[in-house]
Parts: structure tokens; C-alpha cells; sequence
């Protein structure tokens, strides 16, 4: 493996410890604020309020201090295209309204709460802005909170399996109380570190619900005969499915449903364009007295994946990184000028741009105790040509090694990285060998106990435009060691399913979300925690579940992780923290509970030359960073646009 040069990824992820008490309150809103000509109309027909009294009395003040940020002005359409019609979440994710959120420097901060308190790690108090309105005029306050936790969260009837798994530190749920119309309190008898990163997550963690619309469909509230007529409307089962149904905040699939999201969905779905419009009752605004988002509308246009590359070459879209791949790139900078557009490359901040996950909850009898034993998938990694792949996918531009943290982690070790990951077909074929699989059939394949042909399905939902070319490649060194590789491509709903019932031996997605953790970031994706891990999917599910399914893990190494990961979330000095996360590494590397690439590979992301205040230079990631969110769209803005 060549020696690897650190890309120039200038961030950390650290939850800053002076963000856990907030300031209270803007101390720059300007005195006055420019009506937004996309509405003036209905300013002055009176069916829509003035500017100043759709935000709140504190607006949230947008910060443009960064380099290349400049004021802008309103108008224009935005265009965007994606691959399905249940995109339109992403919306959600670019337009990264939270309670909390990330900014620039992966720090947290208030956001559509007015500040937050943090005491001993365990009690939290959320301070609402007063006159705060969603989308469709009605007052944000402390009763969406409390519908939430009662309604929802704690009804029985709705949420049998309770709260969620984040809202619970050791099986035990929080004391919620409202304090006023604008203040809430959670209180746990611990430190809970997983509540506000959750809050700010790119699929957030919703502690509320617009209660004024949510009712009619409880039947706590609304009357009988009116319930079941919607029941009826709405094709559902009953009325706990009809909650669910119409109150997908982060799916954003109902455009009746209230939000405080920039852009409000105006088209209902199937469609194959969508139109959101920019939410009058926003809360943010610039130093010049604009509320923003500065753009009026995003027109999100519905394509088959693989031909939005092409179509993006052509001109029809004006911000775009979904669905482009680094092999993209050539293309896309041969047609830069004649569509007026501008190519940049963001750095990925993924443990591995591809990794394979070997199920350790799978259910097959021959393959599963294969899969859970370290030797065998300690043989496969080392087996992988990453300078190979690095070479004739990436251009030599990526991180070889692990599915662990990147050089620009804090926590990084260049042993984290090369542990069983260096390309050693000798040492591969030796811990076969010593496993016993020492007979081969006629083309030079291993033979599995049961005498089969080793011959190993790796499934995939075909997400990433690259993945079919690295496999090609990591399917000709393994058969180098005896194991002929097959790729199976599913729906990702049915290659989910099959992974989650054990059907799957090993498949193939992204590695770790967050690359780049600091000691104060969780170390959750470590240990079982999630059933959408899945290395092991039903170790995770009955951590999130509780105990109530999925089954208790029953491998030592992955218990150590699942106890060290509890220990982290009572650690309470950083030194302790630190080790905790080391220590975790260490195991997961050496166990090589999923089998890494490369990392750090370059991101295209597309951009308008009429389009401003999108960075020249960006990380391009899920969570932390929600893609476009934390460099907050709802200050970009055309310069052509012709608005105030």
C-alpha cells in the first residue's frame, strides 16, 4: 500500500462544550425588514400579513462571515433533480431547519429554538422564539412538544414500542414538563449525549408535531364520525395509520402538513416535478432586514438515476451533487461552458466510500460460521487491492485502508487504517488454510463443509454509480485466494428486508457516516446500536428496540463494544472519552467487522454560475452535514434573480 497523503479536510466534529449553554436572544436584528416581493401581492390584497409579523419577535440572524459569503437578494427558481418521488425528503435535509444545528465548523447551535440550557449533561431546557409561526400561520409553541411527548410518543396506542431509542437512557425515558408557552424541559437521571446530535441530525430526531393540524386525526380530539371519514379519505386502517400517515415531517410527502423548513412542498406526490415554495413564516433573516430564503421556489425535477449525470452535462439543473459520481467528472468539466455552470470538488468524509458488511446475524447455516469468524474476514480484507481501486477508480486520489476515521480525526492512527488492510494474498490463503478450507474444485475454487463451491453472494441496492467497478476489481483478487465473488442487485427496500431477516450473507454500502469524529462524538456506529447496520442487523434492532426484537448479541467482541459505548455515554471527563473511542477502534479494526476501501474520494457538485454563497470548497456528507444543509441553501441566491 502507498503511503498516504491526508486530504484537506479543515474540520472536526466536535460538539463544542461552550454550545451547551446558548446565548439567549440576536444581538443584530436589524430595526426594520424589506417585504419580500414574491409576496407582496398578498401583503397588500391582506390575505397574507406583513414581513415583520410572520417572523418572530427574534428572528434567528444568518451568519455571512464566511469566506465568499455575500448579502443577497430575493427571487428566482431553483433547479434540482432527483432519482424518485420519495426525494422529496431532501428537501428536508438541504433545507436543515433543526431545533439545533450544525454550522460551518461542526459546532452545535440554536437554530429554530431561541437558545438551550444544558445542566450536568442530563437536563435540558429548549427556549422557543416568541411568534414563531409554521408555515401556515399558526403559532410554534410549547403545546407541539407537548403533543408530541403525550399523543405520540408515550400513547401506547400510537408508539407501542415507546419513545425513541435516543429519548431513552437506560431503558428510562425523560420527565418532559413545559415550563411556559416557549419553554420545555427533558430530564433524565443521566447524561444523555445522544439528544442533541440527534436534534440536528440530516434525518432529525422530531420531539414535535404541529399540534392544531395533528388532532383532527386523534382520536383524543377529533369527533368520531369526522375521524372516520378520514380514515376513509386517506385509504388507512385506522386512525393510529392515519397518524403516521399524514405526519411524515422528515418525509415530507404531504403538502398539507405544517413545517418550518425554508420551502414548503406545493405538489402532491407521484408527480415527476415538485415545486416547494418558500415558507412565509420563516424565521431566519439577514443583517439587512431580507427574510430569507433568499430563493423563491426549488423546482426538483423526478429522473431515472442514471441518466441524471447526462442530464445535469446539459444544463438542467442548477444545483446538484445527488446522483453524480467522481466518474463523472471528466464529463461534466468538458460541458462547463457551454451551459454556463461551474464543477467543484468537495471532499466525502465517509470511513469508506464502499464497504462490504459480512452479516454476522445471517441466517445461513454454512456461510454464518464463516462470516463470524475474525480469521475469514481478516483473509477477504486482506485480499483487497485498494491501490488497485484507488488507482483505476479514483485516480489515485483516495484514502487507502479501514472502515475507520480519517486523518483529519483527532482520534486518527495510521494502525487504524492498515490493520488487516494491507494487500498480503499469502497471508489471506494462510488464514484459510488454517481455517480448515483447504480443498479446492477443479477451477481452483475453495470448497465450503458442505463440499459446495465457495462462491460468495455479495448483495447491493447499486446506490453508488462506482460500487459495480470496485467489486469487479475486489471479485479478481479474491479469486486469487480460492472465493469467487457474485453481486446480487436489489430494490433497497428488498435488499434491506433481506439483510434485516438474516437472507443475506454480505452486502455492500457506504462505511462510517462520520469520518472525522472528535472524542465528544459518538462512538454509536461502533457498537450494535441500529438494525441499518449491517454487519449486524439483529444485534442492533434489539438495542434500538429495547429487548423487544431483534436478539441479544452473542459474540464477545461485540459485546465489548456494545459496553464500551455505554461506558462513553456516562464518561464525564474527556480523558475517558478518548480512551473509550480508542479502545473501540482498536476492536473494530481488528476484528474487521466490515471490510473498507478507500475514503476520501471527491465529490462533483454542480453549481449555476448565476448561483451564489455555495462554497468553492465544501464537505460533502450525510450526518454530520445533511449534504448542502450545514452551508445553509436558504442563503444562496441568483444574481439574476431581479428581486430586492
Amino acid at each position: 500500500m502507498k503511503k498516504q497523503v491526508a486530504p484537506a479536510l479543515f474540520f472536526a466534529t466536535a460538539i463544542s462544550l461552550a454550545a451547551l449553554t446558548s446565548p439567549a436572544g440576536a444581538a443584530s436584528i436589524p430595526g426594520s425588514f424589506i417585504e419580500t416581493p414574491y409576496f407582496a401581492e398578498r401583503v397588500t390584497a391582506g390575505t397574507l400579513p406583513p414581513v415583520r409579523q410572520r417572523i418572530p419577535a427574534a428572528p434567528a440572524l444568518a451568519n455571512f462571515s464566511a469566506k465568499g459569503m455575500e448579502q443577497g437578494r430575493h427571487g428566482g427558481d431553483l433547479r434540482i433533480l432527483m432519482g424518485k418521488s420519495k426525494d422529496t425528503k431532501r428537501m428536508v435535509v438541504y433545507g436543515y431547519a433543526r431545533l439545533v444545528g450544525y454550522s460551518r465548523d461542526f459546532n452545535l447551535a440554536p437554530d429554530i429554538l431561541e437558545s438551550f440550557d444544558v445542566k450536568e449533561g442530563r437536563i435540558f431546557t429548549f427556549h422557543l422564539r416568541k411568534g414563531h409561526k409554521w408555515s401556515d400561520g399558526h403559532p410554534f409553541t410549547a403545546e407541539d412538544f407537548r403533543y408530541f411527548w403525550e399523543d405520540f410518543a408515550t400513547d401506547k396506542e400510537v408508539s407501542k414500542g415507546g419513545p425513541p431509542v435516543v429519548m431513552l437512557v437506560d431503558g428510562k425515558p425523560p420527565a418532559f414538563e413545559v415550563v411556559n408557552e416557549t419553554t420545555v424541559r427533558y430530564s433524565w437521571d443521566k447524561p444523555n449525549p445522544y439528544f442533541l446530535p440527534a436534534l440536528a441530525g440530516a434525518s432529525p430526531l422530531y420531539i414535535y408535531r404541529p399540534a392544531h393540524y395533528m388532532k383532527r386525526f386523534h382520536k383524543k380530539y377529533a369527533k368520531p364520525t369526522e375521524l372516520d371519514k378520514l380514515i376513509k379519505a386517506h385509504r388507512q386502517r385506522n386512525w393510529v395509520a392515519l397518524q403516521y400517515n399524514v405526519g411524515r415531517q422528515y418525509k415530507n410527502n404531504n403538502p398539507d402538513l405544517p413545517t418550518l423548513q425554508p420551502w414548503v412542498l406545493r405538489t402532491r406526490p407521484p408527480s415527476k416535478r415538485f415545486v416547494f415554495e418558500r415558507n412565509a413564516y420563516f424565521h431566519r433573516v439577514d443583517p439587512n432586514g431580507r427574510q430569507l430564503p433568499y430563493i423563491d421556489r426549488w423546482i426538483m425535477g423526478i429522473a431515472a438515476t442514471k441518466l441524471i449525470p447526462a442530464k445535469v452535462g446539459t444544463g438542467d439543473s442548477d444545483l446538484q451533487a445527488h446522483a453524480l459520481a467522481f466518474n463523472n467528472a471528466t464529463f461534466l468539466k468538458e460541458s462547463e461552458k457551454r451551459n454556463d455552470y461551474t464543477l467543484r470538488l468537495w471532499r466525502t468524509a465517509r470511513g469508506s466510500q464502499i464497504a462490504l458488511f459480512p452479516n454476522l446475524n445471517t441466517t445461513d447455516e454454512v456461510w454464518r460460521p464463516l462470516v463470524r469468524n475474525p480469521n475469514f474476514r481478516r483473509a477477504l480484507s486482506l485480499a483487497v487491492d485498494r491501490e488497485d481501486i484507488n488507482d483505476s477508480v479514483y485516480f489515485g486520489l483516495a484514502i487507502e485502508g479501514n472502515n475507520t476515521v480519517l486523518p483529519a480525526s483527532p482520534l486518527y492512527d495510521e494502525k487504524y487504517t492498515t490493520k488487516w488492510a494491507t494487500f498480503d494474498l499469502d497471508r489471506a490463503n494462510e488464514l484459510l488454510d488454517g481455517m480448515g478450507l483447504t480443498e479446492r474444485d477443479s477451477d481452483d475454487i475453495r470448497l465450503l463443509p458442505n463440499g459446495a463451491p465457495m462462491e460468495l453472494i455479495v448483495e447491493s441496492a447499486n446506490e453508488e454509480t462506482d460500487q459495480a467497478d470496485v467489486l469487479q476489481l475486489i471479485g479478481e483478487s479474491w479469486r486469487e485466494i480460492g472465493i469467487k465473488l457474485h453481486t446480487r442487485v436489489l430494490q433497497r427496500e428488498t435488499f434491506r428486508n433481506r439483510i434485516f431477516s438474516g437472507a443475506t450473507v454480505m452486502s455492500v454500502w457506504s462505511g462510517l457516516e462520520n469520518g472525522v469524529p472528535s472524542l465528544h462524538s459518538s462512538p454509536h456506529e461502533l457498537a450494535p446500536t441500529s438494525q441499518m447496520q449491517y454487519h449486524w442487523p439483529k444485534w442492533g434492532q434489539h438495542f434500538e428496540t429495547g429487548g423487544k426484537a431483534g436478539v441479544p448479541i452473542d459474540l464477545t467482541e461485540a459485546k465489548e463494544l456494545s459496553a464500551l459505548n455505554a461506558a462513553w455515554m456516562a464518561a464525564s471527563k474527556p480523558e475517558q472519552r478518548e480512551k473509550i473511542w480508542r479502545e473501540m477502534l482498536d476492536i473494530f479494526c481488528d476484528q474487521v467487522f466490515s471490510i473498507g476501501t478507500v475514503s476520501g474520494i471527491l465529490q462533483p457538485v454542480v453549481v449555476s454560475n448565476k448561483l451564489r454563497n455555495v462554497p468553492e470548497e465544501g464537505i460533502y456528507n450525510w450526518d454530520p452535514g445533511s449534504h448542502f444543509g450545514i452551508y445553509r441553501p436558504d442563503t444562496f441566491w441568483f444574481a439574476n434573480a431581479g428581486g430586492k
